[in-house]
């Protein structure tokens, strides 16, 4: 969330930085927060005084005793002071609660460098990597492909699951598994992060701590009353993973890297993104997490967002990294780097990492700090990024290795991932 001192000292700013997202109700938000915040302080104070005030005559009604005097008067004074104490107290409660979700209900700042923009047609190309396939035809897509193959059973998964559920079978079963291990492994033993495997359910604070919560309610799987949730993404247990911490700074930054199943309702609307394995429920995903001192955080982005990159370099995938602009950033990010890996199937570009730095913003919700060379608690800045995401990784990879001759029944397997999968290719 949100400083609120930073809000309270500088309102203006904080409202053109949340003007630039598009959101009005936003730049709404600030004058109530800073309403609310005002009340809380005023009874505070005044709190603070009825303490003084009771304090005070506590002693003269000590005085008056030890002098064989009548202290009813002071007494009846006193009680009068702690019902208006109790009374403020509950005010301040309510107040505190309130202004907490108020801020909760308030996204990050955009940084000051991001280009502007209302939706994703604003968002910049910063980079590719490779060139597009040239295949072929018929150029085949992933489910023709997986069909063919028995890569994966998509109205048996629906069987067992319902519409948006995927069953891999078969070398699709393999290959997918081999995915999960080569990446694990490239940013473990080459890019130094430290491997995590988190329980795959989270507590409600760990989801608010990372801001699918409150926001994102309706699109979790909640159990147990929505106390507990299937993790939406690893992103989840292993950024709350040191929360309500101090930690050293000589511990950062921080490097995680870990594989989960993701679990989401929302599916997309009909159409083709929702075609085959695009977009569904439940899917594979190795997440890297960075825990950072706020001076570093942004040469971390750039080297998380390379560790991703090389993921789809090593096997050959043409690729391209945006920035998104300001109206299309996620709720808790300051900036953000998507990686769209070409698939041939689609004539188009999937979306596989998404590579954020949150600064703060997070770090306020789960009360995660570190201690500065001078001994000062500050919050640390998180960060966190795809590296990389199943199943469009899956289907890019499938469309690209199809064989070049077109419609032999083939893929190629990369060369990097074949001691993973064990063969050269699928026939």
């Amino acid at each position: 969330m949100l400083d609120i001192r930073l809000i309270r000292e500088q309102p203006d700013f904080v409202k053109s930085r949340l003007a630039a997202r598009g959101g009005t109700e936003d730049v709404a938000k600030v004058d109530e927060v800073l309403r609310v915040d005002a009340e809380r302080r005023k009874a505070e104070t005044a709190l603070q005084q009825l303490n003084a005030d009771r304090k005070r005559l506590s002693k003269e009604i000590g005085g008056k005793r030890s002098r064989g005097e009548s202290s009813e008067e002071l007494e009846t004074r006193v009680r009068e002071i702690g019902d208006q104490i109790s009374l403020l107290n509950e005010q301040t409660s309510a107040a505190d609660e309130q202004q907490k979700e108020l801020l909760l209900a308030i996204p990050n700042l955009p940084h000051a460098a991001a280009p502007i923009g209302k939706d994703a047609s604003a968002n910049p190309v910063v980079r590719s990597w490779g060139e597009k396939p040239q295949l072929k035809s018929p150029v085949l897509d992933h489910v023709a492909i997986g069909t063919q193959l028995k890569l994966f059973d998509l109205e048996r998964a629906a069987k067992l699951s319902g519409s948006g559920f995927i069953c891999f079978t078969g070398a699709g079963a393999r290959l997918e598994r081999a995915l999960i291990a080569f990446m694990l492994d490239l940013h473990t033993r080459e890019h130094g992060y430290l491997e995590i495997s988190p329980p795959f359910l989270v507590r409600r604070d760990c989801m608010i701590g990372t801001t699918q919560l409150p926001k994102f309610e309706e699109d979790m799987y909640g159990l147990e009353k929505n106390q507990l949730f299937l993790a939406p993404t690893a992103e989840v247990p292993v950024t709350n993973f040191h929360r309500e911490e101090i930690l050293a700074a000589s511990e950062l930054p921080k490097k995680f890297a870990a594989y989960t199943p993701c679990f989401r309702r929302e599916a997309g609307s009909a159409g083709r993104e929702t075609r085959g394995i695009i977009r569904v429920h439940q899917f594979d995903k190795v997440e890297l997490v960075k825990i950072t001192a706020p001076e570093e955080s942004y040469a971390e982005h750039e080297s998380l967002t390379a560790n991703a990159e090389r993921v789809l370099q090593l096997l050959g995938l043409h690729y391209r990294v945006i920035e998104l602009c300001t109206g299309d950033l996620g709720f808790g990010s300051a900036k953000t780097y998507d990686i769209e890996v070409w698939s041939p199937g689609q004539n188009a570009y999937l979306e596989v990492s998404s590579c954020s730095n949150f600064e703060d913003y997070q770090a306020r919700r789960m009360n995660l700090r570190f201690k500065d060379a001078e001994g000062k608690n500050r919050f640390c800045h998180t960060l966190n990024g795809s590296g990389l995401a199943l199943p469009r990784l899956f289907a890019a990879l499938i469309e690209t290795g199809q064989s070049a001759s077109g419609g032999d029944g083939s893929i190629r397997i990369p060369e990097k991932l074949q001691p993973y999968f064990g063969a050269a290719e699928i026939r």
